[in-house]
């Protein structure tokens, strides 16, 4: 479930300092409260996970100047400023520096509720997206996120690891929904452009002139350079990039042409996404262009490739769509698994994560029958069509995702699955070895 994000009160009276803590407290808000401006400054920085509610006038430091203060830090962290009747006009110019909103004494206290409730908000979309930034640039974590043990996804990950460090162009292609995007972050992330900007653009969704805008210019403002025109270091990923027209790729090509003549490396490399490599993707690119893009080249593998790693991925979706809506976990029952390992999956990584949370959503109402969504989806193919996998193939991974789920739960705890699953010790510590799992992983 979401963090509660705290509100920290900055009152020099006591009285107001308590009052207002109760209320927010009752409106269902955690609170901190501080009695001077200095007292609080020592606490709240950039990684402050909430928000600052401030009188305006107090001694030493007055609410102007810790927001001055608070904002040389963290320009992004809302400040709510309390002030009296005098002192509107104060507050009209904090606003101008910064300050989110102000009240008036005496104010309304569910006005006040509800204008704290709109700044945590803010700050949880501001620290969400921070974290989202933190994570593309982080190639460790990046390349967590490309779950599974299959041999396709091992794979995967050593040509990430080897092309981050060759700073090629690459082209990746892949059937819709196998994480080409994801790739391209991974390839950005582990290489030595780590923390260099990172621009993406839809070739397919936008039009030429917006393209062609954001790619070559002319610039706006110095800030807003077009990306071709970049002069440090910097990674330019291509969505969709067949689709590019004539013209875009005859100005794409001169400007590579440009660049590999005044440079000795790449200012800008570019990462291609393009769906799966064919004849007819291939001619859709000038062939110098074509060949200029796929330096190297990484094929995304489809999901019905990865055997298990679809319950691996699956059941890793549904704990994290639970805990989004704050229900319990559903259980998947060995028809489940198999129903699961079975299907065609032509969505790949995005239809079964949207089939996740279907499923939470639907047990969350109390209902059950992941069959009936598999049909519904069109994913339950006749077995002599989608090649049905052995029986021993399907018990298997069934079972190492029982054993991994309870492993989860139990936090590594192998007492507590033994007791769960009725299993002797020997007989779980024989299978957790047969299929790669170790407790340490879970605690």
């Amino acid at each position: 479930m979401s963090e509660t994000l705290q509100v920290a009160i900055i009152d020099d009276e006591a009285d107001m300092r308590a009052s207002i803590s109760q209320w927010l407290e009752l409106s269902g808000f955690k609170t901190l409260c501080f009695e001077t401006a200095n007292e609080a400054i020592t606490m709240l920085g950039s990684g402050f996970r909430g928000i600052v509610l401030s009188d305006i006038r107090m001694p030493g430091m007055d609410g102007m100047e810790l927001l001055k203060r608070l904002h040389s830090v963290d320009a992004a962290l809302p400040v709510i400023l309390i002030t009296g009747h005098g002192d509107v006009q104060m507050a009209v110019d904090a606003m101008r520096i910064g300050a989110y909103d102000f009240v008036e004494k005496p104010f309304d206290p569910e006005r006040l509720a509800d204008l704290t409730r709109h700044a945590i908000e803010a700050r949880r979309l501001t620290l969400d997206n921070r974290a989202l930034r933190r994570e593309l640039s982080d190639g460790s974590v990046l390349l967590r996120k490309i779950m599974g043990n299959s041999p396709q996804i091992e794979k995967l990950r050593e040509d990430i690891l080897d092309l981050a460090q060759a700073d090629a162009n690459v082209l990746i292609t892949g059937e819709t929904g196998t994480g080409k995007s994801l790739i391209a972050h991974g390839i950005h992330a582990c290489g030595s452009r780590q923390g260099k900007p990172f621009y993406s653009l839809n070739c397919t969704a936008l039009d030429e002139k917006e393209l062609l805008a954001r790619l070559f210019g002319p610039a706006v403002a110095a800030e807003n350079r077009p990306v071709m025109a970049a002069t440090a270091p910097c990674t330019l990923c291509l969505e969709g990039v067949h689709s590019l027209s004539e013209n875009t790729q005859n100005l794409l090509l001169a400007a590579l042409d440009v660049m590999h003549e005044d440079a000795d490396v790449n200012v800008v490399r570019i990462l291609s996404i393009s769906g799966v490599a064919t004849e007819e993707t291939q001619a859709a690119l000038r062939p110098e262009l074509y060949y200029r893009l796929a330096n190297m080249e990484v094929a995304a593998p489809t999901l019905r490739e990865r055997g298990e790693d679809v319950l691996i991925l699956f059941t890793r979706f549904l704990q994290l769509f639970s805990e989004d809506y704050g229900c319990e976990v559903p259980e998947l029952s060995a028809q489940d698994a198999a129903n699961l390992l079975q299907a065609p999956w032509p969505g790949n990584i995005r239809q079964l994560q949207n089939l996740a949370e279907r499923a939470v959503l639907q047990s969350r109402r109390g209902e059950s029958g992941l069959a009936a969504l598999l049909t519904e989806e069109g994913l339950r193919a006749d077995s002599a069509q989608n090649g049905e996998k052995p029986l021993k193939e399907n018990v298997e991974a069934f079972e190492r995702m029982l054993i991994e789920n309870a492993l989860r739960r139990s936090r590594g705890s192998v007492a507590t699955v033994m007791a769960e699953l009725a299993l002797p010790r020997r007989t779980l510590n024989e299978k957790m070895a047969k299929y790669g799992l170790s407790r340490g992983n879970y605690i």
